[in-house]
C-alpha cells in the first residue's frame, strides 16, 4: 500500500506519531550512556528520563489532539465512543532500559494507536542508530519507507538466531540447533523477527506498553504472537494493563512449532 492509498485522517495521525517518537528520541540522547559508573543500574537516571519524555509526549498530543487518550489514564466505560475520545495512544518511552543507561545502543521508544480499542498502527524508533519501523495495523510494515516481509521458511539451522531474555537458562534447556542471544530490548526482538534478522524471540516479564506497536509491526509483515500451548496471543486481553505473567513467542506465522519443539522447560517431564 503506498501513502498515496492512505486515508488522510490516519496519515495525519501517523505523521504525528513518527514525528513524536523522532523528537522524544532527540530528547532521550541527551542522557544516553549517562548513567553512574559506580553502580551497575542507574535508576535515578531511567526514571528522570522516562518521566521527562512521558511529559513531552503528554504535551505534544495535547497540543494537537487534546481530546484522545493515553494507555494509563482511566479508559472510557464504553465500549464504543464517537469523536476524538474513540483514540487510544500507547506509549513506551524506553524499552530497553537497562542498555540506555549503559550506554548500549539497542535501546527504543514505541508508540501504538487504537481506535475504539481496536489496532490502528504502532511505530518504534532507535535513536542511536536512527531506524523507525512502522505499520498500518493488517497492512504493510515498513523500515524508514522500505517495506518489511518475513521470509518464513520455518527451517532451523546453525545460522538460525533465537532472541531470549535474561535468566532463560533458569528455565528451559534448549536443543536450538543456532544462537541464541539476549538483545536486552523486548521491542527490539520482536522488529527483529519482523525484519527477518532472527527466527524468532521468546518473551517473558512483558507488559501491554513493551507489545503495543511491536506486535502491530509483527503482524503487518507476517509474524504472530503465540502462547507457549500455541494458541494465539491477544493483547487486548491485558487492556487492563495487568502484567503479562506468561511466556511467549514471537515468530514467522509458520514457525512457532519449528520453534517451541526446542525449548523444554525445566522440571516439566
Amino acid at each position: 500500500m503506498t501513502l498515496q492509498d492512505r486515508d488522510p485522517a490516519v496519515e495525519k495521525l501517523l505523521v504525528f506519531a513518527k514525528d513524536v517518537v523522532s523528537g522524544a528520541g532527540e530528547k532521550a540522547l541527551g542522557l544516553y550512556g549517562k548513567g553512574n559508573s559506580a553502580v551497575k543500574f542507574d535508576e535515578g537516571l531511567v526514571t528522570s528520563a522516562e518521566l521527562e519524555l512521558a511529559d513531552y509526549f503528554r504535551k505534544r498530543l495535547n497540543a494537537v489532539f487534546p481530546g484522545h487518550g493515553i494507555f494509563g489514564d482511566p479508559l472510557p466505560e464504553e465500549d464504543y465512543v464517537h469523536g476524538e475520545k474513540r483514540y487510544l495512544w500507547i506509549y513506551d518511552p524506553l524499552d530497553g532500559v537497562a542498555n540506555f543507561q549503559a550506554g548500549i545502543p539497542i535501546w527504543g521508544i514505541s508508540l501504538a494507536l487504537l481506535e475504539n480499542f481496536w489496532p490502528v498502527f504502532g511505530v518504534t524508533f532507535m535513536p542511536v542508530t536512527g531506524d523507525l519501523f512502522y505499520a498500518l495495523a493488517e497492512r504493510q510494515a515498513y523500515w524508514g519507507e522500505r517495506e518489511i516481509r518475513i521470509p518464513d521458511t520455518g527451517e532451523m539451522s546453525n545460522e538460525s538466531v533465537l532472541l531470549t531474555y535474561s535468566r532463560f537458562h533458569n528455565h528451559y534447556r534448549s536443543s536450538f540447533p543456532g544462537k541464541i542471544r539476549n538483545l536486552g530490548s523486548t521491542a527490539a526482538h520482536i522488529i527483529y523477527v519482523a525484519r527477518g534478522r532472527a527466527e524468532g524471540a521468546l518473551l517473558a516479564n512483558v507488559s501491554y506498553r513493551d507489545l503495543a506497536a511491536a506486535q502491530i509491526i509483527l503482524e503487518a509483515a507476517g509474524g504472530k504472537i503465540h502462547r507457549m500451548d500455541g494458541r494465539q496471543f491477544h493483547l487486548s486481553d491485558y487492556l487492563g494493563g495487568q502484567h503479562i505473567e506468561e511466556h511467549l513467542i514471537a515468530s514467522p506465522e509458520g514457525s512457532f512449532e519449528s520453534i517451541r519443539m526446542y525449548l523444554n522447560e525445566i522440571g516439566r517431564k
